[in-house]
């Protein structure tokens, strides 16, 4: 019977469609290599043949063709045509069920059951128009046509905006750290006295003056302000006056800005506030503690109404906000992109989290020397905080506006140690496998990168499994150059992936590396040939590689090269 039902549509459209053949003179009946089925009835052969041709569709051929073919030749032989006007004058679909004869042979083997709801109604609908259409295209028009090969969008980086522990000015942050400046230092903020930790990568003097309004600047949480302020700043840096913006699609211009931690303080505020009552929580404490509110806030000073979005992957998170917003560009969605990072972590619960995980140097005594990615006498990560952000635009669209062209977003790539919470995969597993996924997707051979910006944060484990992952994935490559930005600004967590990548960028820019600061003991297995040393060094790079990891096994590797 569950046969019966669901063959019966099936059945009454292959009738219709075959018996409309024989009204068409322009479409010959085939022959079939099968004979006519003996179990059908003399009444059933005779319902088969049309008023109009008086064609047996047995003696042709055509029932039997279906009887014993595949149902895919079947509609592919039938798919265009309509039915007869017998067949539109017929029963209708009750009919076509039973024009196998009354033997109670079905198309699928079983006997037909009485018609459903589901069949009356469409018996009805078959009676409404005497040309009902088969709904089905012909097997040629189905197939889709091949889109033709477009040129890749290009991208490029056009402006860029920091606010860190070594400078919020674009050229003094990249001196200070070509002069080996460490911007560690003790904590200010609050008393950390009963904390085993008591320094961080710490800014001590920051202005939000003619970047931000004075009534949100007392609101919102640092990591937003952080976030507005090298926003607007990478918008100066790329050119983009008031008679610029006048001039833009602001449907295509979007904002991809994250944060790994969001706004701790505001959060953090509104819980005291609720130990004394409600009423005296700040009422945007939810709003502005979010790790969206940040972009979404500087797409509406803008008016960019292009996509708006933030991603939070941890320590990564700065990386994988770079990758989509270059993707919505290349895919053309849109021509500019504000991209990169912000935390502001630094505060007593954010502090205290950290110490609990044991991830924190405790070098309290020279906090200048207590991040020393690769050195052997290194005891964990120092924290920091602030912003970076690149402007990202397609490269037609800055030649038009006349834009300084600082470097090339060649590609990149994102994978997941899927190891554990916080270690990284004992092999290096998922992070050579993100390198070799974004040389792949830039079509970058791996000795043309001459020059690395490492995640490396001063962890026992963490700085040794990426060195061996670069190893494995470059060699001993002579001309290669990798240090970390880490040994003078510390951790910015979701912050740091855009940080860094401005320091790749302008060291693409500049023709300068700086140092790897703090670096007097290398540890075992780590070949200090390919590290930059104590002091800046000159080097004319040909693609960089900017690698960035986060906790739960979030892996992300960008790739620049100079505008060409």
């Amino acid at each position: 019977m569950a046969a019966s039902s669901v063959a019966s549509p099936l059945c009454t459209w292959l009738v219709a469609a075959c018996m409309s053949v024989a009204c068409e003179k322009d479409h010959p009946l085939k022959s079939s290599m099968f004979q006519t089925p003996k179990r059908l009835s003399r009444w059933a052969k005779r319902r088969l043949q049309c008023s109009n041709g008086g064609v047996d569709y047995f003696s042709s051929g055509w029932i039997s063709s279906f009887y014993g073919s595949s149902i895919h030749n079947l509609m592919s032989s039938c798919l265009a045509f309509e039915p007869c006007e017998a067949y539109s004058s017929s029963k209708g679909l009750s009919s076509s069920l039973a024009f196998f004869g009354d033997n109670g042979f079905s198309l699928f083997g079983s006997k037909p059951s009485p018609m459903n709801h589901r069949q009356r109604r469409m018996n009805r609908a078959a009676h409404s128009d005497k040309n009902m259409a088969v709904a089905v295209k012909p097997a040629a028009e189905v197939t889709a046509k091949k889109k033709p090969l477009t040129k890749q969008r290009r991208v490029v980086v056009t402006g860029m905006g920091v606010v860190t522990p070594v400078g919020h000015d674009l050229d003094v942050f990249y001196n200070n750290l070509l002069e080996g400046v460490s911007g560690i230092s003790e904590i200010e903020a609050f008393d950390c006295a009963q904390f085993p930790t008591r320094i961080a990568g710490e800014i001590k003097s920051f202005s939000t003056d003619g970047w931000v309004a004075p009534k949100l600047s007392k609101r919102a949480d640092k990591f937003m302000l952080y976030m507005l302020t090298a926003g607007k700043k990478a918008l100066a840096d790329g050119g983009v006056t008031e008679d610029v913006m006048s001039e833009l699609d602001k449907a295509r211009c979007g904002v991809l800005i994250g944060s790994a931690m969001g706004g701790m303080k505001v959060f953090n505020d509104a819980i005291e506030a609720l130990r004394i009552s409600y009423r005296k929580m700040n009422p945007f404490c939810v709003p502005f503690a979010t790790t969206n509110m940040g972009s979404a806030m500087l797409a509406m000073d803008l008016g960019w109404m292009g996509p708006n979005y933030s991603i939070s992957t941890a320590c990564a998170t700065s990386n994988f906000c770079i990758l989509n917003a270059a993707n919505h560009i290349i895919r053309g969605e849109t021509d500019m992109m504000l991209c990169g990072g912000s935390d502001a972590a630094i505060i007593p619960i954010g502090l205290g989290g950290f110490v609990a995980c044991r991830a924190l140097s405790q070098r309290n005594s020279d906090p200048a020397k207590a991040s020393r990615p690769w050195d052997i006498n290194r005891d964990g990560f120092v924290m920091g905080e602030g912003a970076g952000v690149l402007l990202l635009e397609e490269l037609e669209h800055a030649k038009r506006r006349g834009a300084n062209i600082y470097a090339e977003f060649l590609g990149g790539s994102f994978t997941c140690d899927a190891y554990h919470m916080t270690e990284p995969h004992p092999e290096g597993t998922g992070v050579v496998l993100c390198i070799e996924k974004a040389l792949a997707q830039a079509g970058v051979a791996r000795e043309d990168v001459n020059y690395i910006n490492a995640h490396a944060t001063s962890t026992p484990s963490g700085d040794l499994k990426e060195f061996q992952a670069l190893i494995r994935c470059f060699g001993q490559n002579p001309k290669l150059r990798v240090n970390s930005t880490k040994s003078m600004i510390g951790h910015l967590l979701g912050a740091s992936g855009a940080v860094e990548a401005v320091a790749t960028v302008k060291a693409i820019q500049t023709g300068w590396v700086h140092p790897n600061i703090n670096l007097e003991n290398p540890d075992q297995g780590v070949d200090t040939n390919l590290l930059v040393g104590s002091k800046k060094e000159r080097l004319d790079i040909k693609v960089a590689l900017s690698n960035s990891f986060g906790f739960g096994g979030h892996n992300s590797s960008i790739l620049f090269a100079p505008y060409k």
